[in-house]
Protein backbone atom coordinates (compact mmCIF):
# COMPACT_ATOMS: atom_id res chain seq x y z
CA UNK A 1 0.00 0.00 0.00
CA UNK A 2 1.50 3.31 -0.96
CA UNK A 3 2.33 6.38 1.95
CA UNK A 4 -0.13 9.21 1.74
CA UNK A 5 2.07 12.47 0.74
CA UNK A 6 0.72 14.60 3.82
CA UNK A 7 2.71 17.22 2.59
CA UNK A 8 1.28 17.20 -0.88
CA UNK A 9 -1.92 17.79 0.38
CA UNK A 10 -0.63 20.50 3.00
CA UNK A 11 0.13 22.53 0.62
CA UNK A 12 -2.54 21.85 -1.83
CA UNK A 13 -4.79 23.22 1.62
CA UNK A 14 -2.78 25.81 2.07
CA UNK A 15 -2.86 27.04 -1.89
CA UNK A 16 -6.89 26.73 -1.53
CA UNK A 17 -7.08 29.09 1.78
CA UNK A 18 -4.43 31.62 -0.32
CA UNK A 19 -6.97 31.30 -3.56
CA UNK A 20 -9.88 31.85 -1.01
CA UNK A 21 -8.49 35.08 0.79
CA UNK A 22 -7.22 36.22 -2.42
CA UNK A 23 -10.94 36.40 -3.84
CA UNK A 24 -12.39 37.84 -0.55
CA UNK A 25 -9.84 40.48 -0.71
CA UNK A 26 -11.18 41.18 -4.11
CA UNK A 27 -14.62 41.12 -3.45
CA UNK A 28 -13.91 43.45 -0.99
CA UNK A 29 -12.30 45.89 -2.74
CA UNK A 30 -14.89 45.71 -5.79
CA UNK A 31 -17.74 46.51 -3.00
CA UNK A 32 -15.62 49.64 -1.33
CA UNK A 33 -14.80 51.06 -5.36
CA UNK A 34 -18.62 50.43 -6.14
CA UNK A 35 -19.99 52.63 -2.52
CA UNK A 36 -17.59 55.05 -3.71
CA UNK A 37 -18.84 55.77 -7.13
CA UNK A 38 -22.59 55.45 -6.68
CA UNK A 39 -22.98 57.68 -2.88
CA UNK A 40 -25.94 57.40 -1.75
CA UNK A 41 -27.98 60.86 -2.39
CA UNK A 42 -28.36 62.58 1.22
CA UNK A 43 -32.13 62.87 1.91
CA UNK A 44 -32.91 66.70 2.80
CA UNK A 45 -35.48 66.23 6.01
CA UNK A 46 -36.56 69.78 5.73
CA UNK A 47 -38.42 69.40 2.20
CA UNK A 48 -40.94 66.70 0.83
CA UNK A 49 -39.82 65.13 -1.87
CA UNK A 50 -41.80 66.40 -4.80
CA UNK A 51 -41.06 70.09 -3.32
CA UNK A 52 -39.55 70.97 -6.72
CA UNK A 53 -42.24 69.58 -8.94
CA UNK A 54 -45.10 71.95 -10.01
CA UNK A 55 -48.58 71.75 -8.20
CA UNK A 56 -50.93 68.97 -10.03
CA UNK A 57 -54.97 68.97 -10.01
CA UNK A 58 -56.29 71.67 -9.34
CA UNK A 59 -54.12 74.79 -9.08
CA UNK A 60 -55.26 77.77 -11.33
Amino acid sequence: MAKPNYQYEKRQKELAKKRKQEEKRLRKLEQSNQEQNHPEPAQNPDQPPDAGAPPRGDAP
